[in-house]
């Protein structure tokens, strides 16, 4: 049987080489022993997007995540945060390492669009849904006994730290044990592991602000663990990031403007107002600094390029031809993608009052949602005792009452750094750091390299390894 040197990739996302230093030292032994270089995101630098084109070497032209979420033309539906494999069009990385050896095994953790990938060993958060309206938090994992496992080894998961208002470090400390644990009990050849933590006072605080040292600090700190647990093992280390956060001041209500233009359709539901997508003529699915705009009518493209054209804080409209520019001309991309100017951001909103936002809008829901929330980082700054309102609701969950966990403000202003833009500075986006002596001298040759050769710098470490062409 052929020998093969195991290879780690550890999703560090938000990571920038400017971040690189004295609150890295991990990362940066990583580096004296390998080497760093910059990369070339994709657009849109979005977290599914940046990890599609990863592993499948190719833009969402081909692969079709054009976003976080997307409109359901045949549904009528925008949904965001989808988990099945195989909404990402083409062969992933393991796909073509398993055609050239076959007992080759890989494991992917909590990296997007993790069921049904047809890797060996999966885990990813999944809820339960039970039929009375509950959601209990839970993971999804393949084989099916295999997250159950795990947290008998290291505890329960903190969903609550994942994402929401007390999102932190905590969550990429334990996915942090659990590719250890996991490790140790499969040994898979190629371990994918996502580390999240900086995305959340990126946003919250905005990258200029000095407690981000701290943030920095503390996933170095946790990603050292990972990396000298696998130097222990053997292992090549490969770290990637998605993209680099910027400052924002502003944000736009892109789906205001096309409602007050007569464009956008709701429905009255209950008290609130809902989205009603296949009703309107054009709506925007925000996505952070772009928006995907879908038009029912092809003769109103021009004009609704021209009243977006006009919105301050909106830098470019593409139509489907300069949508090829970005290599994103496919079939679920709006008629227009809207970018926002550096230092803004689009939000989903599409009410005029605030009484009539639906019940959602207040709560962390990334499905309900017609676009990418960010303000569910926060917690309502108006609520004068917020642990005293979560108390009362948890009590009336315990209860088996009906209540909504409405901490989350209607405050877009909080927001102080968004991604999506390409990255225009070098040392402002992703950046990419290898141990592996077969991808050194590639990396070396190069000043910044492109996002999609992750897929095939994976590659050339099995080929080296195996002695034959992948």
């Amino acid at each position: 049987m052929t020998h093969i040197k195991p290879l780690i990739v550890i999703d560090i996302v938000g990571l920038t080489p400017s971040m690189l230093g004295k609150d890295t030292p991990h990362l940066n032994a990583l580096m004296q022993e390998g080497v760093m270089a910059p990369m070339q995101g994709v657009f849109p630098a979005v977290t599914t997007t940046a990890q599609a084109s990863m592993l499948t070497g190719t833009y969402p032209a081909e692969h079709g995540i054009v976003g976080n979420g997307w409109y359901l033309r045949d549904q009528a539906e925008v949904r965001f945060w989808l988990q099945a494999n195989q909404l990402m069009q083409g062969d992933k990385i393991w796909h073509s390492l398993k055609q050239a050896q076959n007992d080759l095994t890989c494991s992917q953790l909590f990296w997007w669009f993790n069921m049904y990938a047809g890797v060996d060993n999966a885990i990813t958060p999944r809820p339960h849904y039970p039929a009375d309206g509950r959601k209990v938090m839970g993971l999804y994992s393949e084989p099916a006994t295999l997250h159950a496992q795990i947290e008998a080894q290291i505890g329960e998961f903190p969903f609550f730290n994942f994402w929401g208002p007390t999102a932190d470090i905590r969550s990429s400390r334990w996915i942090v044990d659990c590719a250890i644990a996991e490790h140790q009990m499969d040994q898979p050849d190629l371990q994918l592991v996502y580390l999240p933590h900086l995305d959340y006072n990126l946003q919250r605080l905005g990258p200029n602000h000095p407690d981000i040292a701290l943030d920095i600090a503390a996933i170095d700190h946790e990603a050292g663990r990972l990396i000298d647990f696998g130097r222990g093992q053997g292992a090549d280390i490969l770290v990637v990031s998605e993209y680099g956060i910027s400052p924002v001041s502003h944000s736009i209500s892109l789906n205001r403007i096309l409602r007050q233009a007569g464009l956008l359709a709701v429905r009255q539901s209950l008290t609130w107002e809902l989205l009603d997508p296949g009703a309107s003529r054009a709506f925007a699915v925000a996505d952070h600094q772009i928006a995907h705009i879908y038009i029912q009518d092809l003769n109103d493209i021009t004009r609704v390029k021209s009243l977006l054209e006009k919105v301050p804080g909106v830098e470019r409209v593409l139509d489907r031809h300069s949508q090829c520019e970005y290599q994103i001309n496919h079939a679920r991309s709006g008629e227009l993608i809207a970018i926002a100017e550096p230092d803004c951001w689009f939000n989903y909103y599409y009410w005029f009052d605030d009484n009539q936002a639906p019940d959602f809008a207040r709560t962390v829901d990334i499905h309900r949602k017609p676009g990418y929330d960010p303000v569910e980082l926060f917690i309502d700054p108006a609520l004068g005792l917020p642990k005293l309102h979560i108390a009362k609701r948890v009590l009336q969950k315990k209860m088996g009452q009906r209540m909504l966990m409405d901490v989350i403000p209607l405050t877009p202003e909080l927001v102080k750094g968004s991604h999506g833009r390409l990255n225009t500075i070098e040392d402002e986006g992703p950046v990419i750091i290898s141990t592996s002596v077969a991808l050194s001298d590639s990396l070396r040759s190069r000043q910044v390299f492109d996002m999609t050769q992750v897929n095939n710098f994976i590659r050339l470490h099995f080929k080296q390894a195996l002695r034959k062409v992948i």
